[in-house]
């Protein structure tokens, strides 16, 4: 059996990448269904858009071609920074004090195995049987 890989790239999400990390180090090497399961029961904040991104880069697989749904797996799931927005809050004495608002990409790659193809019986056959 042959398999095919699919991936889906999130970026922008308003989450720390340390904290998105934790989550997708919880379903680093699972299936997709033992995936959801997992993170539609962990209590953070960041499971919402880690599960979203393996639903999408499932669904890109599944879309790729004939894929046998129970084998697609996660191969690979990366956290990185992504863009900082620069912003100020007051303090005391008229002073601007920055700090930066911090999102996250998150890299999902998934691989499944193709369905194996039912062989048509051949003509010759056909007349064998009659």
């Amino acid at each position: 059996m042959a398999q095919k890989t699919a991936h889906a790239y999130i970026k922008g999400i308003d989450a720390q990448p340390r904290k998105v990390s934790i989550v997708a180090s919880l379903v680093r090497d699972r299936y997709v269904a033992d995936a959801v399961v997992i993170l539609e029961n962990t209590p953070r904040r960041a499971a919402k858009p880690v599960m979203k991104a393996i639903q999408s880069a499932a669904a890109n697989l599944i879309n790729s071609g004939s894929i046998d749904t129970k084998t697609i797996a996660i191969s690979r799931i990366s956290v990185t920074a992504g863009t900082r927005m620069r912003r100020y809050v007051p303090a005391s004495r008229g002073r601007a004090l920055p700090y930066e608002k911090i999102s996250s990409n998150i890299f999902v790659e998934v691989v499944g195995d193709e369905k194996v193809k039912k062989a048509a019986p051949k003509a010759e056959d056909k007349k064998e049987n009659k």
